[in-house]
């Protein structure tokens, strides 16, 4: 018999249990709060994994146009040969 667990884990992370608190919160009058300040837990972290692709992307961007220019000298260099 083998001890390996096959789960994949994972289960609930941060904003999900701080959406699921003030949604039942919310729902028992405890806070009086904007639907949109219940659900930010949720938005937010969303915005912040939106934000890191694009910031990933124009990094890349950026190094791939710095390497732009030696990769035309190179080319150049090989078409004389």
């Amino acid at each position: 018999m083998s001890d390996k667990n096959n789960s994949a884990g994972g289960g609930l992370g941060l904003s999900t249990v701080l959406f699921l608190i003030f949604l039942v919160l919310k729902l028992c009058n405890v806070i009086d709060w904007s639907w949109w300040w219940v659900t930010s837990p949720l938005w937010i972290s969303a915005i912040i994994v939106v934000l890191l692709f694009v910031g990933i992307f124009i990094y890349y961007y950026v190094e791939e146009k710095k390497l732009e220019p030696k990769n035309k000298k190179r080319g150049k260099k090989n078409e004389k040969d």
